[in-house]
């Protein structure tokens, strides 16, 4: 009881805080007086409204990979939805999930702050973690959502509520606030059960699926996806990030039935256990199968791996990902345009990342190009 105590007093008291300090963060420095001011206000009114009148991207996925696309595609739109899975099971979400029965607050944690005007300093703050006590492994925004859920009795009202208060450029939901555990079956006849143990046999899955079947999207989701100029699938791990928004019936139903263009976003490298020895090829079979069709487009990297960083991750199993010959065949026969592109950064001088500028502009020019033929055809 009194770890339950201590937790929901550190996130409220942490909510409010970051409430008083909010509007003042989001206006920066206070505007320099006289004619600079004005060019300043003039300055930033004309870029809210670039932003304002960008399009309409829905994003579907969850993890870094997700968080990564939103901090690029900010720059370019206001008018992002980033849907998120819930079905992590890791961490200081898993243990929440747990104790509290409380939806994963992770990945939609990380989404929020990607898409904050200042992701820097609410990074630093929400990403916080905490490393010793009753406490120790759980990161402040994470209990910052466990209390606006305890507080407003819903978890969707409390994400809801994080997307006014931190007046980011879009909004994030969670794919659906009901209780979903993922199963899947391998090739070799095993049956597994959660994220975890599904993303320990993915190179061998032969099937995947939802329990309760059941489950059903938050309205907004599916509302979302049919008002998009874009769906983006992507990046991301293949089947504890992307494929299970996608298990979900009606979101795929919704996705199948948008004449918009579909665009699935490959990783940079394989993932230990979870998609060893998988090519590009076998991780969009998965996406195809699951959607029920090919995406119309595909963005890949083809810039190679510094040796140092490769080594690195080949130490632990994983394996860069580039489109073969063959493969880019078998795409253009199957009406799936594919962008190669410069798509490697690397982050905090060890972690591999897409390079999230480069990756929005590619988003925007497809987006921008469907529009304009859309338009004159």
């Amino acid at each position: 009881m009194t770890n339950q105590i201590v937790i929901l007093a550190v996130g409220f008291l942490a909510g409010c805080v970051i409430t008083a300090l909010m509007p003042f963060a989001s206006r920066g420095k206070s505007a320099p007086k006289g004619s600079a001011g004005k060019r300043s206000a003039v300055m930033s009114s004309a870029i809210e409204q670039r932003l304002s009148q960008g399009p309409q991207f829905v994003c579907i996925g969850g993890g870094t990979g997700l968080s990564t696309l939103l901090a690029g595609l900010k720059g370019f739109s206001r008018n992002i939805t980033a849907v998120v899975a819930v079905t992590d099971e890791g961490g200081s979400s898993g243990r929440l999930r747990q104790e509290w029965g409380v939806l994963p607050p992770g990945d939609i944690r990380n989404c929020l702050v990607a898409l904050a005007e200042d992701d820097n300093s609410l990074n630093r703050i929400l990403n916080f973690r905490f490393d010793r006590g009753e406490l120790e492994g759980h990161s402040l925004g994470n209990l910052i959502l466990l209390a606006a859920s305890e507080l407003t009795g819903d978890f969707n009202k409390a994400v809801e509520e994080l997307n006014r208060l931190l007046a980011i450029r879009g909004r994030v939901l969670p794919v659906t606030t009901e209780t979903i555990i993922l199963h899947g079956e391998t090739e070799d006849g095993i049956f597994v059960k959660g994220e975890l143990d599904l993303s320990a046999h993915g190179s061998r899955m032969k099937r995947m699926w939802l329990e309760p079947s059941s489950a059903k999207p938050l309205p907004k989701v599916i509302s979302a996806i049919n008002s998009a100029d874009l769906i983006v699938l992507g990046p991301g791990s293949l089947f504890t990030s992307i494929l299970p928004n996608m298990l979900l019936e009606d979101v795929t139903r919704a996705i199948r039935n948008s004449d918009i263009p579909k665009v699935y976003v490959a990783n940079l490298m394989t993932q230990t256990n979870e998609t060893e020895r998988m090519s590009i090829m076998a991780h969009l079979d998965w996406v195809a199968s699951v959607l029920g069709e090919m995406p119309d487009y595909i963005v890949a990297n083809h810039t190679p791996i510094p040796d140092d960083y490769l080594r690195r991750y080949r130490e632990r199993g994983a394996q860069p990902l580039y489109l073969s010959r063959e493969e880019e065949r078998y795409l253009e026969r199957n009406d799936c345009a594919i962008v190669s592109a410069d798509l490697v950064d690397i982050k905090d001088g060890k972690y591999l990342r897409h390079d999230s500028k480069n990756l929005a502009e590619i988003l925007m020019r497809i987006a921008r190009d469907y529009s304009e033929n859309n338009r004159h055809g």
